[in-house]
Parts: C-alpha cells; structure tokens; sequence
C-alpha cells in the first residue's frame, strides 16, 4: 500500500477542489491551478477531505497513487499559501536587478544575461552591501517555480572549489581541495 496515496488531504478554508472528466480543479486565494488525473486514480472528494484510490495493485497504478495525491496536495498549498524559493548569487562582482518579470544578472561572463520570468512567478532582489545578492521567487505552482529556479541557477552552477556561482539560500557545497593539497 502506498503510504502517501492512502493519507487524506484536508482542504483549507478559502480553497475549493472540483473533479470533472479526469480533471482536478483547485481554486484558492492566489491562483487556480489544473491537474489531468489517470483513469486507474479515482478521487473523492467530501466534507473538505480529498482522498485518492487506485483501479489494482499494478505496478504503474501503485506508483501513480502517490504521484497524483502529492501533486494535488501541492497544489492545495500553492492556490492557499503559495510557494517562496530563495537564490544567492556567490562571487565577485556578481549582481541581480529585477526590472518587471525581466531579471538582468551580471555572472562574469562578458555580457549581461537577461532571462524572463513567467507572469504566474513573482521576482524580486536585494542587494546589500558587503553580503551576496538574493533573488526572491514567489508563485503559487511548486512545479513552474522549481523549474524556473532549476534554469537560474543552471546560468552559472557552483564550481566546488571556491563556492562561486548561483545557489539556494542555505545549501551546503562540497568543496574540494586544490592542486596543492594533492601532492
């Protein structure tokens, strides 16, 4: 049995969740988000509880039980509180300015890289003097704002010797040593 599939998801005030043709519809206070479901996952929805069931103890119908009631859960949480990732940029001379939904960062490359945001993903940054430059990323889709994070930090990923390059706030880095701690 798929422990995340059998657990319940309790539906906060504010938010309504609709099933129609194999579609999960959740509406909230930040957003609206969609989800198709596989015909094998049956969901009931009742008193404010959404609970997922499956068609057989299949291989692929086990494994999409828990997929399908972690996404909705996900959503629950986004269309309720949303999301908030956070990105440090590590290195010398590396800044971040946020112009609307363009975010314009300077990486040590010879130019400029500008990267448009999405409009359903909300960005902002800070820049403090003496501290690294933070990119703040709000949304209220766990999967759009994790993909948008995934392509920053992939413009410049941290290299393991010095730490530099874009990372999330409180990640650690595995350094390694240098050539002279080879020998």
């Amino acid at each position: 049995m798929s422990r995340i599939g059998k657990a319940p998801i309790n539906i906060p005030s504010g938010v309504t969740v609709t099933f129609a043709n194999k579609v999960v519809t959740v509406k909230g206070p930040k957003g609206e988000l969609y989800q198709d479901i596989d015909p094998a996952i049956t969901v009931q929805i009742e008193e404010g509880v959404v609970t997922f069931e499956r068609a057989s103890d299949a291989k692929d119908h086990r494994a999409k039980h828990g997929l399908y009631r972690s996404l909705v859960n996900n959503m629950v949480i986004g269309v309720s509180q949303g999301y908030k990732l956070e990105q440090e940029l590590v290195g010398v001379g590396y800044r971040a300015n946020s112009k609307g939904q363009d975010l314009e960062l300077s990486l040590g490359f010879s130019h400029n890289i500008i990267f448009r945001i999405p409009e359903e993903v909300k960005v902002s940054t800070v820049s403090e003097r003496g501290k690294s430059p933070v990119i703040t990323l709000e949304s209220h889709d766990k999967q759009l704002i994790g993909a948008v994070a995934a392509k920053i930090r992939s413009l410049r990923k941290p290299e393991p010797y010095k730490g530099k390059g874009i990372r999330f706030v409180g990640e650690q880095i595995r350094r390694k040593a240098g050539k002279a701690a080879g020998k």
